[in-house]
């Protein structure tokens, strides 16, 4: 066949199914529509509904076409419709009745068209295999091995039955991916692209952290702690806000572990770079500001609808505010209301007037008159 060995394709079309991770059948219907295609290209009109069998142990093709059965005496269109006289007998009007047509051989165009449906259907087959895989998985941590680091700094996973990327912006900053090693991400989404779609991993996302959390406090499972928010500057800092059920629970010791065993194990993952504070929940605005607000301590709380203004001494002004605004901007995220950080002017105290020869002389007057008036 001129430009497309149909005999080829089917002694390759186990190999590409193993090389693509598909099922035979799946490439099968690829090659079938494709010949479809380039049929329809040679022999027929755009709108014909045209299907393909290709015979997997002869290597040969045919084409069927479809065509709906009309009255004899109206206007048809011979790409999509037969009168009924022509149809044969038993076809009822609005029967479907298909024609069949031997494959012998196509065109140059018609096989490069062919040819671009096999590359465009396995990519989609592709898009599909990854997406019923990994579908149920999204918002799950999975481990993968690093394939390549892309020039723009995006990292491909290989994550076993497909792959996924994780954008520079998912990253951790300053973590290095070196190809071959193995790591958890999270998996973030699917990101629905015109030529491919594709699995968003993601170790930066706030998310990460949470699973990670659930991964080492197992009272979150029995519901006696809860995570109430999680605000993260990947690399940098971490805020976590959590609560206890059940009263006489310790929400904030659960989630650091005995000697902090815990939240070192959190850390371990995502590096020691990044702090991580584990902060008490409350439904007290000012005492929730003032939780969030640590390592700082907070001498008093005004708020104003969503504004809080925060009064720290000066010594305690550079902790809560964090380097580059640090604290104070996870701070708000986490709690919601929008923070200023005042220094409290420190209070000035009268000096006491100590006795001097002077107040003592006074005193000595003031007792000798009253002993005359006696």
């Amino acid at each position: 066949m001129e430009g497309l060995d149909l005999k080829q394709m089917t002694a390759m079309l186990a190999v590409i199914a193993e090389e693509k991770g598909l099922a035979e059948e799946v490439v099968l219907n690829v090659i079938e529509e494709a010949i479809a295609a380039a049929w329809r290209r040679d022999n027929g009109e755009r709108d014909m509904n045209v299907r393909a069998v290709l015979n997997t142990k002869s290597g040969t093709a045919d084409v069927f076409v479809s065509k709906t059965v009309v009255e004899d005496d109206i206007a048809y269109n011979p790409a999509t419709e037969i009168p009924q006289k022509e149809a044969g007998k038993g076809k009822n009007l609005g029967d479907i009745v298909e024609e069949k047509h031997e494959v012998k051989s196509f065109g140059r165009v018609a096989a490069q068209i062919a040819k671009q449906v096999v590359l465009q259907g396995l990519r989609e087959a592709e898009r599909n295999a990854v997406l019923n895989e990994f579908e149920d998985k999204i918002g799950t941590v999975v481990a993968g091995v690093v394939q390549r680091v892309e020039s723009r700094g995006d990292v491909i996973i290989d994550l076993g039955k497909g792959s996924g990327v994780m954008p520079r912006s998912e990253q951790i900053e300053g973590e290095f991916y070196s190809v071959g090693s193995r790591i958890k991400v999270y998996i973030k989404g699917v990101d629905r692209g015109e030529n491919r779609a594709r699995l968003i991993l993601s170790r930066g996302d706030a998310k990460f952290i949470d699973f990670l959390f659930r991964q080492e406090v197992p009272e979150l499972d029995n519901g006696s702690v809860d995570i109430r928010g999680i605000v993260r500057e990947a690399g940098r800092r971490t805020k976590i806000a959590v609560a206890s059920t059940i009263p006489g629970v310790d929400a904030v010791g659960t989630f650091v572990g005995g000697r902090g065993i815990r939240v070192q194990a959190v850390m371990n993952e995502v590096g020691e770079r990044e702090k991580i504070d584990v902060i008490g929940w409350s439904d007290n605005p000012s005492e929730f500001i003032r939780e969030a607000l640590s390592p700082a301590e907070i001498l008093r709380v005004e708020i104003d609808g969503k504004s809080a203004k925060v009064y720290v001494s000066e010594d305690q002004q550079p902790i809560a505010i964090g380097r580059q605004g640090q604290n104070v901007r996870l701070a708000s995220k986490l709690t919601g209301y929008e923070i200023d950080i005042v220094t409290a002017k420190p209070e000035t105290k009268k000096k006491k007037r100590s006795k001097d020869a002077e107040d003592t002389l006074f005193s000595a007057i003031e007792e000798a008159e009253d002993s005359s008036e006696e």
